[in-house]
């Protein structure tokens, strides 16, 4: 029925953060045209949670709903070792109930998660 999921992030560096997830994080890409990078995605789940009163900005279509992206992992100080050495700092280590978080700063100025969960995960 599905073949594939596909995650828009919007930024104020579109091209920067695309270069960034291609050269830095090592996301396989395909040129769409123009430049446009589409880039390949590790396996994903989606989980939904409730937004309460603030849900965030909500997206230019009218009733789609918001979204963060999170990129997971097997160690997250592990990873963020390996970035940093790639001159990438990330966000302080943050234990929660369901995993180990940070955050991975984008050439734009905006932040994706990462984390490494301590959940069962669906994969």
């Amino acid at each position: 029925m599905f073949t594939g999921a596909h995650v828009l992030l919007y930024s104020r560096d579109a091209d920067a953060d695309r270069r960034f997830l291609r050269d830095t994080l090592g996301f396989r890409a395909v040129d769409a045209g123009h430049g446009w990078l589409i880039l390949a995605l590790p396996p994903a789940e989606v989980a939904v949670h409730p937004s309460g009163d603030n849900p965030g900005e909500p997206p230019a279509e009218a009733g789609v709903l918001g979204a963060h992206l999170y990129l997971m992992c097997a160690d997250v100080e592990t990873v963020v070792k390996s970035l940093a050495a790639k001159q990438v700092r990330c966000g302080a280590l943050s234990r929660e109930r369901w995993g180990i978080r940070t955050t991975i700063p984008l050439p734009s100025g905006g932040d994706i998660g990462l984390y490494q969960p301590l959940h069962p995960t669906a994969f």
